[in-house]
């Protein structure tokens, strides 16, 4: 819709440059995942984006290990959706569950020594992904007005 739309009175509308920015902004960074992703698939590492991410969390935190709430809240995943993943990964031995010695109802996800070696093979690829479709493509002060951008938009949303 566009601010030919219905006026309700309380609808602030895009106007075109908005409604161009929000556009591209959707397609650049679903085309990015999208690479991301295929690039990881056609590598033989059998990990998707969400499984790498998954595992660079993990791999970043006190003995490779978060409680599921924090770990789905990190990765912004419903806990449905983690429980999913990490069942996956605990079935290929990447990633083990554990209860949580500070509180009994907490369930830690623990990375394994083969969730590490996986993550480790297939990190170069990733990164130099990244840094071929995204920083690569952009100078040192767009860097850091995307990080700044960002992390706004992140805060607010929190």
């Amino acid at each position: 819709m566009n601010d030919t739309g219905p006026d309700t009175g309380q609808t602030r509308w895009l106007d075109a440059q908005e409604q161009r920015t929000w556009r591209t902004y959707l397609e650049a960074t679903q085309l990015l995942q999208r690479r991301l992703g295929q690039e990881l698939d056609e590598s033989g590492h059998d990990l998707s984006i969400a499984d790498y991410e998954l595992l660079v969390r993990l791999s970043e935190s006190p003995d490779r290990s978060l409680r599921m709430s924090d770990l789905a809240e990190h990765l912004v995943h419903s806990r449905s959706r983690l429980t999913h993943a990490i069942t996956r990964l605990e079935q290929r031995g990447l990633v083990e569950r554990r209860a949580c010695p500070e509180d009994r109802r907490g369930v830690l996800a623990v990375m394994t020594p083969a969730g590490f070696a996986a993550l480790e093979a297939a990190a170069p690829l990733h990164v130099t992904g990244v840094r071929e479709h995204l920083f690569d493509q952009l100078s040192g002060s767009d860097v850091e007005a995307l990080g700044r951008i960002c992390a706004q938009i992140a805060e607010h949303l929190r």
